[in-house]
């Protein structure tokens, strides 16, 4: 079956459009805040060369990435993508997460999630997620949206070792 994971997404309060070269400026914007990073293991990522090579680069290449612009604003506050596309598996991640600390709290994080699942899940049957052990906020997050812990890893990003969760999500 052939998918378009990559599509405009409207939901309540915000929208998911596919990252475009020229999000750059504006998603960099949002990136460059440090309190974003601070619990993942490329800690470094607001700084724009380190955020330019190893995420903005690598999520444009993808062609599975998306900006979320805050529908009443319409100003772009963070960015998610589909990877670890398995098409034979029908299993899909979700992940590359940010959203800015304005939008904490608030339910974008869950009704991103939502949105990004329900797009998937007339194809796929499992989803997953991958969190950084020292990142509480988001292994909370994929949490109340009902995925479970599966297994744990020794991974690297960036050279930089940690330990990788995973998570799953059957739809």
């Amino acid at each position: 079956m052939k998918f378009n994971f990559q599509t405009i997404i409207s939901g309540e309060k915000i929208l998911l459009k596919p990252l475009s070269a020229a999000d750059f400026d504006a998603l960099y914007q949002v990136a460059s805040d440090p309190l974003i990073w601070e619990q993942h293991p490329a800690f470094n990522r607001y700084q724009e060369g380190h955020f330019r090579t190893h995420f903005f680069m690598p999520a444009l290449e993808a062609q599975s990435a998306f900006v979320i612009i805050d529908k009443q604003t319409e100003q772009v506050i963070g960015s998610s993508r589909y990877y670890d596309i398995e098409p034979e598996k029908q299993s899909i991640a979700i992940g590359y997460t940010f959203i800015g600390p304005d939008s904490w709290g608030n339910g974008t994080n869950q009704e991103l999630k939502a949105l990004m699942i329900n797009h998937v899940s007339e194809w796929a049957e499992e989803i997953w997620f991958h969190v950084a052990k020292q990142n509480l906020r988001s292994s909370k997050a994929v949490e109340k949206l009902g995925a479970v812990l599966t297994d744990e890893e020794a991974s690297t990003v960036d050279g930089i070792p940690f330990t990788r969760l995973h998570y799953k999500l059957n739809v």
